[in-house]
């Protein structure tokens, strides 16, 4: 049975995410992602220790890229209820912060105990995004030319008008290429497929569609935010080569199977945190001051359907064990 929080968990949520967009963000354009990543973990862990809950990390950081872990299976918070699963992103979009481009954010998110799918090993995941206009429009499983075409639809549009946003790998080339006989127009973007899916779901960022093979923990990140934003994502489990398809057949995998919202989080009752840490389309980065810093987040809650966006000023000597090293 799962374990309801009786508050707003997403309000505290987002003091962890402004610590990590804080510290890291001094990093902008230093050209170490290393350093960065481990000044937004280190501020990250510190303020999940105070947040009312008894959390398990069921998406960690850093596998992938050999970066400082908040790790799979670290227990968070100050160990009272409610039973949560947290999964954590300290900076989706690394390099992009390491030198000085756009959309880096730190993010994180919960959920009840047992509801957020664990992808193990397997760390890369074939995905569509969608915002809410195109929810229950899409089908992983379809070619990108019909899933343009239904999104269209939905949207009132032409092809040609959609705007899809990719990540500029080479494992893309084929999709990149049925995009554009399609008609339709494309971002490539560096990294950082958290912020880019969700700009689906926000107005006026003018992405309508994300598309391609990505991290499977962002996936999870992401699915927890759209369920609040009213957006859509669904993925396959993609394997780099023939021996990572046969482990994960032995440990149970399908990487066949179609991951729905319900597959990557099976509970509405979900919390989702983000705060820019350079400027993008979602959200402005951290500015910092003689005083002070701001902040710019966005907080969304499952159950209600809320989000907010929240404009934060802080106090520098406040944060001095927070954004230095």
């Amino acid at each position: 049975m799962e374990t309801i929080p009786t508050r707003n968990l997403a309000l505290d949520l987002v003091r962890v995410t402004e610590a990590a967009a804080l510290a890291s963000g001094r990093f902008m354009g230093r050209g170490d992602k290393l350093a960065a990543d481990h000044a937004a973990v280190e501020a990250m862990r510190l303020v999940l220790r105070s947040v009312d809950m008894n959390g398990i990390i069921v998406i960690g950081e850093g596998e992938k890229d050999k970066a400082p872990m908040l790790y799979n299976g670290e227990k968070v918070g100050n160990g009272s209820l409610p039973d949560l699963d947290v999964a954590v992103d300290p900076i989706d979009g690394t390099r992009p912060l390491a030198f000085g481009r756009a959309n880096s954010i730190s993010a994180v998110a919960l959920a009840p105990r047992g509801t957020m799918f664990d992808p193990g090993p397997f760390v890369y995941m074939n995905k569509i995004a969608v915002g809410p206009e195109a929810k229950g429009r899409i089908n992983i499983e379809k070619s990108i030319t019909e899933n343009l075409r239904a999104i269209a639809k939905a949207k009132g549009k032409d092809v040609s008008d959609l705007t899809t946003i990719i990540l500029d790998r080479e494992r893309h080339n084929d999709m990149i290429a049925e995009i554009r006989r399609a008609g339709a127009r494309i971002r490539q973007i560096a990294d950082g497929d958290v912020g880019a899916a969700l700009m689906t779901a926000w107005p006026d960022t003018g992405v309508d569609v994300l598309f391609g093979i990505g991290g499977t923990p962002e996936g999870v990140l992401t699915a927890c935010a759209l369920r609040a934003m009213g957006g859509e994502i669904q993925g396959k489990l993609y394997a780099r080569d023939d021996a990572e398809m046969q482990r994960g057949i032995e440990m149970g995998y399908d990487f066949e199977k179609v991951l729905t919202m319900d597959d990557l989080v099976s509970s509405e009752d979900v919390f989702f945190a983000a705060t820019g840490i350079t400027d993008g389309e979602l959200l402005h980065g951290v500015r910092y001051y003689g005083d002070g810093a701001a902040t710019d987040s966005l907080v969304v809650r499952g159950l209600t359907g809320t989000v907010r966006q929240i404009k934060a000023h802080h106090h520098i000597d406040k944060l001095n064990s927070l954004t230095t090293l």
